[in-house]
């Protein structure tokens, strides 16, 4: 290092100096630490620990203690009163563990997650309301739809002009009144939704809610709304609302009696709902039974392909005590 700082002292360049002696530029430019016995120098501007003090006692007196640093600061100098730096007073606030919000907040409690199990059809129905647009842009006709999550079965669908808790009510009558009263009606927390629940208290019906902003918490009319709207016949628009309630009448006929659904089985959901899907999984059973015998080699299993498998416990948010495995 010696030989390096003398060879500055010749006017040798930096660089040319470094590569002769093999000294790193940054190494011998670095200024040097202070000894370990030398106690640190203490900034002539640092406040004292009476006056931080002070800057807290400010902060946290009645008059200030609801108010933002900056306010804090602001009224003193309208007082005449300079205790430090804004800077100061929030790091006076930091030592302290006082960097948060001052203000009283109202605190929620979080939200329930609701978990709910349906091991046969008429158990849990699920419902909610999405829009279709209408002739023109700004005008959309609202699709009411109720399903079954066992089955997987659409037990109801209107299309109204407007979303109405009446219209609601009157849907629910009529769905209970040909398929039952299920045990449970699960939805969101739309104002239709809670309409229902003078209704649904008088049948003695368990009313459950998604958690605000969480769609997962009603994944069945999410997805059922996604397969009526990615369909290739869905149009873009819908002349009236007869012409909308026309298609999905439609669209339900299809979807109950002619879809095979991935999540039950490749089984119709009318056939779940109505309890045929085991005669049609035995058939299907008798079908492949059939084909190994009559071709072993083209098969490496005696069991039916996974996909087949009856429809097990549908839940929404899977409780802890289920472990059996099922399509939700």
């Amino acid at each position: 290092m010696a030989t390096y700082r003398s060879m500055l002292e010749l006017k040798i360049p930096t660089r040319r100096a470094a590569s002769l002696t093999g000294v790193s530029r940054t190494t011998a430019n670095r200024k040097p630490a202070p000894p370990r016995d030398q106690l640190p120098v203490v900034p002539q501007n640092k406040l004292s620990t009476a006056e931080r003090a002070g800057i807290l006692a400010a902060l946290n007196s009645p008059e200030f203690v609801d108010l933002a640093p900056m306010q804090v600061y602001t009224k003193l100098l309208d007082d005449g009163i300079y205790l430090g730096s804004l800077s100061t007073f929030y790091r006076v606030l930091e030592e302290n563990k006082q960097v948060k919000e001052r203000r009283r907040l109202a605190k929620h409690p979080p939200r329930a997650v609701p978990e709910l199990v349906a091991a046969a059809p008429g158990q849990v129905f699920t419902w909610d309301i999405t829009k279709l647009a209408g002739p023109v842009k700004g005008k959309y006709f609202d699709c009411y739809m109720m399903v079954d999550i066992h089955s997987r079965f659409i037990v109801g669908a209107h299309v109204h002009a407007t979303e109405s808790g009446v219209l609601a009510v009157e849907m629910m009558k009529g769905i209970f009144g040909i398929h039952g009263i299920p045990q449970v009606v699960h939805a969101d927390r739309g104002t239709s939704m809670t309409t229902v629940a003078a209704l649904l208290s008088d049948l003695e019906v368990t009313r459950s809610h998604s958690r605000p902003r969480v769609s997962n918490d009603n994944p069945y009319s999410e997805a059922l709304f996604k397969t009526l709207k990615y369909g290739p016949e869905f149009p873009e628009r819908f002349a009236s609302v007869h012409d909308a309630g026309a298609f999905i009448s439609g669209f339900v006929d299809w979807y109950n009696h002619h879809h095979q659904h991935s999540g039950i089985g490749f089984h119709t959901p009318a056939n779940v709902h109505y309890g045929h899907a085991a005669s049609v999984a035995a058939e299907r059973s008798a079908t492949l039974a059939a084909a190994r015998a009559k071709h072993p080699e083209r098969f490496t299993t005696t069991t039916d392909p996974k996909i087949l498998a009856l429809p097990g416990p549908a839940w929404i948010n899977q409780p802890q005590e289920i472990t059996e495995p099922s399509a939700a």
